[in-house]
Order: structure tokens, then C-alpha cells, then sequence
């Protein structure tokens, strides 16, 4: 589906399980990525195999045809809640917890607008925890502003590094992987949809 934002028109794909949905799922990509990257494509299949729904989220800028968000925060924000709140209205997923996650930028995004967004929970693939080569620009207090259980899934050989166990719930590293979190995708989407039913109201 498409939904209108103040920046733009976003694309939604959602899949649901048969019968009703025990929590939503709405994910998005990293910067310069889609929503086809196989840590999301995994994801989504496992939430909708354990009996939640899944929707991935296109952002606006990237509908536009542009391949990186911008350096202010604001615009992307408010995106964001805007298409999360047109989900929320759907009255399949009226009164169901939400699960807000992203993979890069995406978690930067989702840590970001959980609190005011009413999340009960937050998955962060990749948290890009500073710029590559420049680990004086930490991100950590947007992952640790979530306010919510958190899930971080980084590889312990991501670039962006990886967070301290005490910014987030739950830090898992995987072994041998990098910012793509490519090299088993089924092992972090199994630990995602094992981690998120226990971690709910």
C-alpha cells in the first residue's frame, strides 16, 4: 500500500499470519538499502511464521528515487510516524502491541520514535553505533532514548561497531558478520521472533 507523510508518499508491504496478529511489526532499511536486505526479508517471515503481522516500510525519500535520507533527522521522523500512525488506525492491528525495528539508519529511526509512538518494543539490526573510522561520534544515547525492551543484533565485525551491552536490552553479536548481517540471516531472524514474544505486555 502507499501511504502519504508530510515528505512524501512511503510504500508498505505487510504480511499477516492466518488468523489474528499476536503484535505489528513495522520495519524499515538502512540509509542506502531497500527492504529486500535479507536480514528483513528473514525477519519478516519469522515474525509472520511465530503470528505476527509484518510491515516493511519503503521510505519517502527512497519512493523519490533518492538514495540517502539527508543529514537532518527531523524529516525522516516524521515520516516515519506519520506512516506508523496510518498503521496503527487499521483496525486489523487496532489494540495489538507494536514492535518497532529497523536495520542501520532504520534503527536509528525506530530508537528514535518508539517512546512517542506508543512501541512496545524496539529491534535494531546493524546499529550503526558511529560512522565508520570516526568512533568519537557515538550514536548510543538514541539506542539507550528508546525507552522500550531493545533488541540490538550487530556483527562483531560491522565497521559502524557495535554497542555496549548496557545501551539496550539485549545485545547479541554474531560471529563473523559485518554491517550487512548477510552471512546467516535465518539465525538473526530466529533469534529476533524468539526474543520479541518474550519481551511484550
Amino acid at each position: 500500500m502507499q501511504i502519504d507523510t508530510p515528505q512524501g508518499p512511503a510504500l508498505v508491504d505487510v504480511d499477516a499470519p492466518d488468523g489474528d496478529a499476536r503484535y505489528l511489526l513495522v520495519i524499515t532499511h538502512g540509509a542506502g538499502g531497500g527492504v529486500d536486505a535479507a536480514d528483513i526479508t528473514a525477519v519478516c517471515a519469522a515474525v509472520v511464521a511465530g503470528g505476527g503481522a509484518a510491515a516493511r516500510v519503503t521510505q519517502p525519500y527512497r519512493v523519490a528515487g533518492r538514495r540517502m535520507p539527508g543529514s537532518r533527522t527531523g524529516p525522516q521522523d516524521e515520516a516515519w510516524r506519520a506512516v506508523v500512525t496510518r498503521l496503527r488506525a487499521d483496525a486489523r492491528w487496532a489494540g495489538v502491541p507494536l514492535v518497532l525495528a529497523g536495520r542501520s539508519n532504520g534503527a536509528r529511526v525506530a530508537c528514535r520514535t518508539a517512546a512517542d509512538l506508543g512501541a512496545a518494543a524496539v529491534v535494531a539490526l546493524a546499529f550503526p553505533l558511529h560512522p565508520p573510522n570516526n568512533p568519537d561520534r557515538s550514536r548510543a544515547p538514541e539506542l539507550r532514548g528508546a525507552g522500550v525492551p531493545t533488541l540490538v543484533v550487530n556483527g562483531d565485525r560491522d565497521p559502524f561497531g557495535v554497542p555496549d551491552p548496557g545501551d539496550a536490552t539485549t545485545l547479541l553479536v554474531r560471529p563473523g558478520e559485518r554491517h550487512d548481517l548477510a552471512k546467516d540471516p535465518g539465525a538473526v531472524a530466529e533469534a529476533v521472533a524468539d526474543w520479541i514474544p518474550r519481551h511484550l505486555p
